[in-house]
């Protein structure tokens, strides 16, 4: 459908190299845009404010603009609160919650300069929860990211730049292997999963997808919950 097409944009998407990020990759490509993934993997740190920069200059030359960033990178550290060090902290907080703020910063002009586009972060259902598992340090980047997003929607809706979330449930990638791969904890999860099944990445991707496209021209500001009916208990 036209709605959902993205044939000559340009998306740069963090993170992408495996789980949700490879699928936006490949879900973004489906629908026509060209894609550039950041990733440590690719020689781009998106913590290090100059690596990212460096790098979209890069993707401007290449393509001639910008208009789509997918803020995806991102990490947990899975530790009892009274028990997290400062430097585990900063690590989630730092990629979460900070580069996304920077990384849209940096975007910011670009796609100002292309009249408008679109800007989609990761966040999560521990971004409206507390969690099930002690997790501080991630549930309170992840709630740093749904209210980012709701900041950064209203100071660039002038500019025509949508910015918008998505908040996945448990997802089988690299992030939750210690989840799934220990059945008691498993157990427990899916007692909190109405649906009785979890997403899969390319479903994640569908939603962030959707978002960057025509489809969603009136969306800005929400965060979109992918989570198998978790946040409706």
């Amino acid at each position: 459908m036209e709605a959902f097409e993205l044939a000559g944009k340009v998306a740069v998407v963090t993170g992408g190299a495996r789980g949700i990020g490879a699928a936006t990759v490949k879900l973004l490509e489906q629908a026509g845009a060209r894609v550039e993934s950041l990733d440590v993997t690719t020689g781009c740190d998106v913590t290090d404010t100059g690596q990212f920069q460096a790098a979209l200059a890069g993707t401007q030359k290449r393509h001639g603009g910008i208009d789509i960033l997918v803020n995806n990178a991102g990490r947990a550290v899975r530790r009892p609160a009274a028990e997290l060090t400062a430097k585990e902290w900063d690590q989630v907080l730092d990629l979460n919650l900070k580069a996304t703020f920077f990384c849209s910063q940096a975007a910011h002009p670009y796609l100002r300069k292309r009249g408008g586009g679109a800007i989609v972060n990761l966040a999560s259902i521990m971004g409206f929860s507390g969690g099930i598992f002690p997790n501080a340090s991630y549930q309170a980047s992840k709630g740093g990211v749904v209210n980012l997003t709701r900041a950064l929607a209203l100071e660039w809706a002038p500019d025509n730049i949508r910015v918008n979330a998505v908040a996945p449930t448990f997802v089988r990638t690299e992030l939750t292997v210690p989840i799934f791969s220990n059945p008691e904890v498993l157990k427990t999860v899916m007692a909190h999963t109405p649906l009785g099944r979890f997403p899969e990445p390319e479903e994640i991707a569908a939603a962030i997808v959707y978002l960057c496209s025509p489809a969603a021209k009136c969306v800005t500001g929400i965060t979109l919950p992918v989570d198998s009916g978790y946040l409706a208990r």
